[in-house]
């Protein structure tokens, strides 16, 4: 007698992801993932009799794009397939997985190694079979390409936008807030950016204007000096001239200029000459650091000298015996280049104006004709100038040098150098008073 057998039917344990591309609409009581997750919920149902089992967790992604994977809630779902707690993905349509052929194949991957089936409500198929493979990257296809489609609308937007003028947000110049999505004057700001224009016209020299407004003290807003670069990029903004750029090409901007054409135009007939020779024209050519300061061992005198080596300015400091016979003398020391000796005796300088004690007796010094400046005002002031060091002309770095250091003597073993501390309350004074820090930005 045959004998009924009861065929007990394994439990697809089911998972609902839902997603949408912007958070628009998602404080609604009932959104757009709402709708996909009760889609899913009812086919999930309709499939009862099969052994499909509704997870109760919600993997939901509100405000993520299709086209990346770095979705916290489909991270979270990839860790719970791995964890082989989900049999089956439910979704309302394949683009609310992704829409991007590339990334669907990494998820494919996943799904086939952990053996889950991904199952489209609106779009039935399985992606265990062949002909479902196909069929679902014949959809990606088309949802990648609706994708770009849309990238290609936004980007014409943009573009029109621009052509009229309109302001389309991201990095706001020195000048301007934005307010209504417009592009409205700060005065503050739009006052220190026509003083650069106008000092740059008439200074024709990057270099001299940034060493002009560190010794001002004029920091951008995250408090930093306005160095060089941003100042040729505030330069170079047509923004500032009442224009807007989109790939290269000005349109008219509904915004208000802070510099007029006059101004533009002669900023950038300075700009148009090349750096070096408008540096030829700025500066004065550059003295040795060290003239008249160094001596060999022996105590004989060493003189600057150069030669040139395929176009190339290469020098030295040499003993003036050497220079004078051809031979060193009772000096150890021929010649030593100068770069070398010189950026020693730079750092000892920079040292020395770091030292408490240095501090001290230069604030001591300088008091006499200073009266009122503190302790504090002093270091401030020479903190500065070591943050100027950089940006002063050759001939600047050179008097200061001749201010500070007393003598330097060079021997087979080192330099001895020795530094004249009074020298720098002279150098506070020359500074001039210490300015406020400022808010305006670069």
């Amino acid at each position: 007698m045959a004998k009924d057998t009861l065929a007990i039917k394994r439990k697809l344990r089911c998972a609902v992801y839902t997603r949408k591309s912007s958070e628009e609409g998602l404080d609604q009581e009932f959104n757009s993932l709402h709708a996909q997750r009760e889609s899913c919920e009812a086919y999930v149902a309709s499939q009862r009799a099969d052994g499909w089992l509704l997870l109760d967790d919600h993997y939901d992604d509100g405000g993520f794009s299709g086209g990346t994977l770095e979705r916290p809630a489909l991270k979270r779902l990839i860790a719970d397939i791995e964890a082989r707690r989900v049999d089956i993905v439910v979704v309302y349509k394949i683009d609310r997985l992704s829409r991007s052929l590339m990334d669907f194949a990494k998820l494919v991957e996943v799904f086939d190694g952990n053996s889950v089936t991904f199952v489209s409500v609106t779009q039935a198929f399985n992606t265990t079979t062949s002909m479902g493979r196909l069929t679902l990257n014949i959809l990606l296809s088309f949802a990648q390409f609706e994708r770009e489609v849309i990238g290609e609308r936004i980007r014409d937007k943009f573009a029109a936008s621009r052509k009229k003028g309109m302001w389309m947000g991201g990095y706001v110049p020195m000048g301007y807030t934005v307010k209504d999505r417009k592009l409205v004057i700060n005065k503050p700001e739009a006052a220190l950016v026509l003083s650069i224009f106008e000092r740059f016209a008439k200074m024709g020299s990057g270099t001299k204007l940034v060493r002009a407004l560190a010794l001002e003290n004029a920091r951008n807003r995250y408090g930093k000096l306005i160095d060089k670069g941003a100042l040729y990029k505030l330069l170079n903004n047509r923004t500032y001239v009442g224009e807007a750029v989109h790939k290269g090409t000005a349109y008219p901007g509904e915004h208000q200029p802070i510099i007029d054409r006059a101004l533009w135009d002669k900023v950038h007939s300075v700009l148009k000459e090349s750096p070096r020779k408008r540096a030829s024209a700025t500066r004065i050519q550059s003295p040795a650091l060290l003239k008249g300061l160094i001596f060999g061992s022996n105590g004989a005198p060493m003189t600057p000298t150069h030669t040139r080596k395929r176009g190339r300015l290469y020098r030295y400091y040499i003993a003036t015996s050497a220079l004078r016979s051809g031979i060193a003398d009772n000096n150890p020391v021929r010649r030593i280049p100068a770069i070398d000796i010189e950026n020693a005796v730079v750092e000892q300088i920079k040292l020395m104006v770091r030292s408490p004690e240095i501090i001290a007796a230069t604030w001591r010094a300088v008091r006499k004709q200073a009266d009122g400046l503190t302790e504090r005002q002093v270091r401030d002031h020479l903190n500065r100038f070591l943050e100027v060091w950089n940006e002063l002309f050759p001939i600047e770095q050179a008097r200061i040098v001749q201010l500070l250091v007393d003598r330097v003597e060079v021997s087979t073993t080192g330099a001895d150098i020795t530094l004249r501390t009074e020298g720098l309350a002279s150098l506070v004074r020359d500074i001039g008073p210490p300015s406020a820090p400022t808010d305006q930005a670069a």
